[in-house]
């Protein structure tokens, strides 16, 4: 005698090596791209200078100006620190601080106590309202303005005889001074040049642009530049950093939060949060985000579009409704059970009385046709076809009995 083996059931779930074999060229390209942006990053880690710095390369450093500058025989030396910037400050030496408003309180009135104690010159980018007045007290900052080509309008030599410029940005008034104004950007000058002891001054530039790489050859960029960094024999290029010491108070907590730095004076600084980001990480970021992209519509194509399959094993309509009730019991869902129950009655109410399937569900359309034909209310038939959902099981029990009697009186009547 032979025994009968029950089949096998059939699943439709992938097994482990058809999951393998659809990721894996997904995350062998993942891993190809994780591997070469590290790779990337090492190799650009100790080449990448930021905004306004002298020895970048980049479309908004500084590097051209500062060659040329050295050509003219100007001696150029970048300097990190406050104390690097105020030990070398002197009669024959240019200060160029170009992140005023990136140092605290305490470092803004020293770097003036140094500055104006020297007969050099001093040229600060772009200080904003508080930074203004440590830095150059009597001066006031008006409102940021766009950058535009604006003509010197001033007898200054430098602006003469470099012409129009790439100017505007943050505009300066000194009430009561002598102060040469040059660069009007709405009536404001841009460029502000105030005597200080001696043979000093200072000089305050609304926007860093015409320093940029990109556009120093542009207008009288270059001119313009060459005169104002290139006075003295020597330069030293202040790059304000948050990790310099001195930007810390004794206590060791940072000493600038009472500064005043206000949102017009960022923006006055031409920088946000992108700007801090080396331009290597923002393409590199790019490239990711593109390759996940093209990963994404590969995906979508490998997959196909949805198709009908018929299921492996054949299920009665009893099962799948117990099945179905056990989800809706265990999930205490009797909104969605109730309504179940409600659109399945009105579906075949609603063919029995004549209404179009498209109207079933419409309250105003079926129940004037199903009052016609039983003796339940207006109120009542609303009630059970449209009503609420059952506050207990109970109730539930007792919607679906209603409704199989109404089904009923309409077939009969």
């Amino acid at each position: 005698m032979t025994t009968a083996t029950a089949p096998s059931p059939t699943s439709t779930a992938p097994t482990p090596h058809q999951v393998w074999k659809r990721a894996r060229g997904l995350l062998i390209a993942l891993l190809i791209l994780v591997i070469a942006g590290i790779t990337f990053a090492a190799v650009r880690s100790g080449t990448n200078y930021g905004h306004l710095d002298p020895r970048s390369p980049d479309p908004k450093g500084s590097r051209a100006a500062a060659e040329l500058l050295k050509d003219r025989g100007v001696s150029v030396t970048v300097a990190t620190t406050l104390d690097e910037a105020t030990a070398a400050v002197g009669p024959d030496t240019t200060l160029l601080v170009t992140g005023p408003n990136l140092l605290t309180p305490s470092q803004q009135r020293r770097l003036h106590e140094a500055t104006s104690a020297s007969t050099g010159r001093t040229l600060l980018i772009a200080p904003g309202p508080a930074a203004v007045s440590r830095l150059a007290p009597g001066v006031r900052a008006e409102p940021h303005r766009p950058v535009s080509a604006i003509p010197p309008s001033c007898a200054l030599p430098a602006a003469r005889s470099a012409g129009t410029a790439d100017m505007g940005g943050i505009r300066y008034t000194a009430p009561g001074s002598t102060a040469t104004a040059c660069y009007p950007s709405d009536g404001t000058p841009s460029l502000l040049v105030r005597k200080e002891r001696g043979d000093g001054d200072t000089v305050l530039l609304g926007s860093p642009n015409f320093l940029h790489n990109e556009r120093l050859d542009q207008q009288g960029n270059a001119s313009l530049a060459l005169q104002l960094l290139g006075s003295r024999a020597h330069l030293v290029w202040y790059l304000p950093s948050l990790t310099d010491p001195s930007a810390t108070s004794d206590d060791g907590s940072p000493d600038g939060t009472d500064d005043g730095r206000t949102g017009e004076e960022t923006s006055g600084d031409e920088s946000d949060f992108l700007d801090l980001i080396p331009s290597g990480w923002l393409w590199g970021t790019l490239q990711l985000a593109l390759a996940a992209v093209l990963a994404a519509i590969w995906r979508s194509r490998r997959l196909g579009p949805l198709v009908t399959e018929r299921l492996p094993v054949s299920i009665r309509a009893s099962e799948s409704a117990e099945g179905r009730a056990g989800l809706y019991r265990k999930a205490n869902a009797r909104d969605r059970a109730a309504a179940s129950l409600r659109a399945a009655a009105r579906t075949r109410i609603a063919r029995l009385t004549g209404v179009t399937a498209r109207e079933a569900h419409t309250s105003h359309v079926l129940l004037p046709a199903v009052a016609a034909r039983t003796t339940t209310t207006d109120g009542e038939l609303s009630i059970l076809l449209f009503g609420p959902a059952p506050a207990d099981d109970a109730a539930l029990v007792l919607l679906a009995d209603h409704l199989d009697a109404l089904e009923r009186e309409v077939r009969t009547s």
